[in-house]
């Protein structure tokens, strides 16, 4: 099987502001402005599976190879893309072997080595310790130096798609020297590393103050002589998403903002006053509700959220899982919060256009909520006075939490109504985005820790092979205090079945047969209630009409090519 064919062609509304012109010296342009609503807590994407830790540090320390704007994947530290034909992957599929550039340098002047991206792997997976991006090094055996330049990276099977470790932002390299201390449970107390990482990126790190601002200043070592153009770049963070859509379409005061999560007649309005513009790039997003399968009780202690707790009381039900998505109405939501930004769905794999699934829409894309009033009465949930639904003593009354945005809160408020029509009772809470995305193991309020009933928010996967983003729904990638709160299955799911398959998945070469696993996969997801699918949303951000050279990725972060960006003269 050629694995270049498995990269699919992405089925994404790239658009490019722009076509950047023959760039100008480095740091001609000047300061950038940017602004995350949503605070960065860290720069280390290890520790935090949030997209703004993600994307903030994906300016300063980056991986081996990434995506563009069309999902192709590109060299980034290493000239030439390892494939069967070129010798670079096994026949076999067993290995892929990755020549560093001549000249790469950390932005402190040593040379990147192969023992640099052995140490990330050994980051990672070190014991004790807990890894955010754990899944983009499933199934990696060994890392080890061929030469000075060049790493094989070795897999315990055939990998037809083995461009997951080291690949996308999610998965960069991180400077062994700076982090050699940090390993296993030491990894959060490294606060100068985390905070400011050594990178290969066009940036470096000048300043960081935690949930609030990141001063970054062009690295004299980036490998272009001639990029970035920007001399440096000012992070805010902060706000809320409309503030910070109106700094840059309206009063013009910065450059960029990124995740634009508001509703559309709004931005329409600003986007009048001629200043900036938004752009969207469907990828992988979908914003999703979660169903704790853990008891939550606070009596519990810190067993809460755990397998200790035991399983949880109502949503252990399979037709209360249900029923709560079926009585969901996503055309609203859509309509309300998204406009032409979403798209409903009840997949959480929504593109690229192969993989997508239509098996559940009969009875999930529309609501029904005569359909699960009828299924919650079948299963022994009945209504008392006061109208919410209970058996055996535990009652339908579920704590509903998300990070602080007007367009979630005024989901949350659709959802409550909605459910309300099926005798569920709802309380509301939202979390600053900060702190609800913030990944600190000493906070009870992340979305990791899941001190809830259900709670809401939106993630993707770099590129366009979900298999990466499929493991993270396995047994062993549940958050837990042992792993330092760490992982990616946050609804706690745990089936014998899924994990098989998508072990499966990761041996299987056929793309027709990828395909066929991928939609069974999501629709194990889906039919048994691990979270509740709403929206297939595209990427929106603002930028200003002064910046050019911007291409918008829905498959990457989306400052894939900061260090192409500058200021029209």
């Amino acid at each position: 099987m050629r694995n270049v064919r498995l990269i699919l062609a992405a089925s994404v509304a790239s658009l490019v502001l722009t076509s950047a012109p023959a760039m100008a010296q480095r740091g001609s342009d000047g300061e950038l402005k940017m602004l995350f609503w949503q605070a960065v807590s860290t720069l280390n994407p290890y520790l935090s599976g949030g997209t703004k830790e993600v994307y903030s540090s994906s300016m300063v320390i980056e991986p081996l190879a990434g995506f563009d704007e069309k999902g192709n994947i590109i060299p980034k530290l290493v000239d030439t893309i390892p494939t069967v034909e070129n010798g670079g992957v096994s026949a076999d599929l067993t290995t892929i072997t990755w020549k560093l550039s001549k000249g790469i340098k950390w932005s402190d002047g040593t040379p990147v080595t192969p023992e640099d991206v052995i140490f990330t792997w050994q980051y990672c997976k070190a014991p004790g310790g807990g890894c955010a991006q754990a899944s983009k090094f499933e199934g990696v055996k060994n890392v080890e130096a061929v030469d000075a330049d060049t790493i094989k990276v070795t897999f315990d099977a055939p990998k037809p798609y083995p461009y997951t470790a080291f690949v996308g932002s999610q998965s960069p390299i991180i400077q062994k020297a700076q982090f050699k201390d940090c390993l296993g449970p030491k990894a959060p107390e490294c606060t100068a590393a985390n905070f400011g990482p050594i990178g290969t990126g066009p940036f470096k790190v000048k300043q960081f103050k935690p949930n609030d601002v990141v001063t970054f200043v062009a690295n004299e070592n980036y490998r272009d002589a001639a990029k970035p153009a920007f001399a440096s770049v000012t992070l805010k963070g902060g706000g809320d998403a409309l503030s910070a859509a109106r700094a840059v379409l309206e009063t013009g005061e910065y450059d960029y903002a990124w995740n634009m999560q508001v509703e559309p007649e709004v931005l329409a309005t600003m986007e009048a006053a001629g200043k900036g513009k938004i752009i969207t790039a469907f990828g992988s997003q979908v914003e999703r509700i979660d169903l704790n399968h853990y008891a939550v009780d606070p009596s519990l202690g810190d067993k809460r959220s755990t397998k200790e707790a035991g399983p949880h009381p109502a949503l252990s039900d399979p037709a209360v899982r249900k029923a709560l998505s079926m009585a969901i109405d996503r055309d609203v939501i859509v309509e309300a919060g998204y406009g032409l930004a979403g798209k409903p769905t009840c997949n959480i794999i929504p593109g690229p256009d192969a993989y997508v699934s239509t098996k559940n829409d009969s009875w999930c894309l529309k609501q029904d909520i005569e359909g699960a009033n009828k299924l919650l009465d079948e299963a022994g949930w009945k209504k008392g006075s006061d109208g919410i639904r209970a058996k055996n003593g535990v009652k339908l009354n579920f704590l509903y939490q998300t990070s602080t945005n007007s367009v979630r809160q005024g989901t949350q408020a659709l959802v409550k109504d909605m459910w309300s029509q099926i005798g569920v009772s709802v309380e509301l809470r939202n979390i600053a985005a900060s702190v609800f995305f913030g990944g600190d193991p000493a906070s009870p309020d992340t979305f990791q820790k899941f001190y809830a009933d259900v709670q809401m928010y939106t993630n993707n996967f770099d590129g366009t092979d979900p298999e990466a983003y499929l493991a993270g729904w396995r047994c062993d990638k549940i958050p837990t205090p042992q792993n330092g709160w760490q992982g990616e299955n946050m609804p706690r799911f745990c089936n014998a079945d899924y994990d098989k398959l998508s072990q499966k998945l990761s041996a299987t070469s056929k793309l027709e047969d990828r395909i066929a696993i991928v939609k069974q996969l999501n629709d194990i997801l889906t039919d048994e209630g691990v979270q509740i699918p709403i929206v297939y949303r595209g990427q929106p951000s603002a930028f200003a009409s002064t910046l050019q050279g911007i291409k918008m990725t829905g498959w990457d972060s989306e400052l894939w090519n900061v260090a192409d960006w500058s200021r029209k003269k």
